[in-house]
C-alpha cells in the first residue's frame, strides 16, 4: 500500500481498541511494527496522537501512513457500500459467476432477498435492472436470511428457474456454509435431525424444535463439522442443510448447545458468558459455497469470500481458511 490513507471507522466497528481494527483491516501488520507507528505518531485519530489500547468510534478518522501489507477486505461488497449505489452497478459488485443461464451473487450481510415488513430494498427488485432484451427479469429459486451472507443463485430465464428449483426440491444441490457458534460441539462432527415448526412472536417469524408428529411442523436435517476452536468459547462450523427449512441451521446450531454468535432470535448464553472484545454482534452465518447441476449442462460450483465482519472475526481468532480444506 502506497500513500496515505484516512480511513473512517464504520459504524459497527465503534468500541474496538486501535490494536485490533488494524489488526482487522490489515492483517499482516505486525505489532511491533504498529507500536513504533503509534510511538511517532504515524497513526493518529481524528489528527491526534493514540494508543493500541484506544478505543475508535463510528465516524473517526484514523490515519494510516504508507504500508507494506494490504489492506484486507477493501474490494469487499457489503450492504452499507451499496447503500447509495444504482441497482444495476449493484448487482455487478456482488456478481460471481455467471453463464447464459445463471448468475451467482455474493448477497451482503443485511441485504434482504425478497420484500417484507420495514424492507426498503432487496434483491428481488434489484433484479429489474438486468431485464433482458426480451424483457425476461431474472427469478429468484432459492432465498438467504437477511443478515446472512453469500452465494445466491439466480436464473436468468424462465426454463432456467424451471431446472434450478428442481434441482433444490430433488437435493442436488450441496449447500455449505460456514458459522462462528458459542462454545463446542459435544462431537467433532455430526447429523442434527429434528422437526421445526413456525410460530408468531412480537418479534417476527420464530422457528422451535417441535414434537415428531406435531402439527404443521416439518422434518429438518443438517450435517456439521467441527473446523476450528478458540478454546472452549468459540468454534468454526461447516454446516450443510440437506433440507431447506426457515432458519434452519440457526435453530439446529442452538439445539446442539452451540448458538450462531451475533443471532437476534436464537442465541441465548448465561449471564456469566461475555461477548468476546473485538468481535462484532452480527450474525455470523455465511452461504460460503454452492454446487449445483447447471441448466446448460455440467455443474456450477461457486465460493463466495467471507462478509467483511467475519473476516474481521477470523483474523482476530486466528482462524486459517485452508484449515476448511484440511479438515475434510
Amino acid at each position: 500500500m502506497t500513500g496515505v490513507q484516512q480511513v473512517e471507522v464504520e459504524k459497527d466497528e465503534g468500541g474496538m481498541r486501535l490494536d485490533r481494527w488494524f489488526k482487522a483491516h490489515f492483517p499482516g501488520l505486525g505489532f511491533g511494527h504498529l507500536q513504533k507507528l503509534l510511538r511517532s505518531g504515524q497513526v493518529r485519530v481524528d489528527g491526534g496522537r493514540a494508543k493500541a489500547d484506544t478505543r475508535v468510534q463510528p465516524g473517526q478518522m484514523v490515519r494510516v501512513p504508507p504500508l507494506d501489507v494490504d489492506r484486507k477486505g477493501s474490494d469487499q461488497t457489503t450492504a452499507h457500500s451499496l447503500r447509495n449505489t444504482g441497482d444495476a452497478e449493484a448487482l455487478s459488485q456482488m456478481l460471481l459467476y455467471e453463464d447464459p443461464k445463471v448468475f451467482v451473487f455474493n448477497k451482503p450481510a443485511g441485504l434482504a432477498v425478497q420484500g417484507g415488513s420495514g424492507v426498503s430494498r432487496h434483491v428481488d427488485a434489484m433484479l429489474e435492472a438486468w431485464r433482458n432484451k426480451k424483457g425476461e427479469k431474472p427469478r429468484l429459486v432459492h432465498r438467504l436470511d437477511r443478515d446472512t451472507s453469500g452465494v445466491l443463485v439466480v436464473a436468468r430465464t424462465r426454463q432456467a428457474a424451471m431446472r434450478l428449483a428442481e434441482s433444490f426440491r430433488a437435493r442436488d444441490t450441496k449447500k455449505t456454509y460456514w458459522a462462528l457458534v458459542k462454545g463446542v460441539p459435544k462431537k467433532p462432527e455430526g447429523r442434527i435431525s429434528t422437526w421445526l415448526i413456525k410460530e408468531q412472536t412480537p418479534d417476527g417469524d420464530r422457528m422451535r424444535v417441535a414434537q415428531h408428529g406435531e402439527p404443521d411442523s416439518d422434518h429438518a436435517v443438517s450435517n456439521y463439522r467441527l473446523i476450528e476452536q478458540a478454546g472452549m468459547t468459540l468454534s468454526w462450523l461447516e454446516m450443510e442443510p440437506y433440507t431447506g427449512r426457515t432458519h434452519q441451521l440457526r435453530v439446529h446450531a442452538a439445539h446442539i448447545g452451540c448458538p450462531i454468535i451475533g443471532d437476534p432470535k436464537y442465541f441465548e448464553a448465561d449471564q456469566n458468558w461475555e461477548f468476546p472484545g473485538g468481535l462484532q454482534n452480527r450474525l455470523h452465518l455465511h452461504a460460503r459455497r454452492i454446487v449445483i447441476p447447471n441448466p446448460g449442462g455440467g455443474k456450477i460450483d461457486v465460493t463466495a469470500p467471507l462478509p467483511p465482519h467475519m473476516r474481521q472475526s477470523w483474523n482476530l481468532l486466528g482462524f486459517d481458511e485452508a484449515a476448511a480444506e484440511g479438515a475434510q
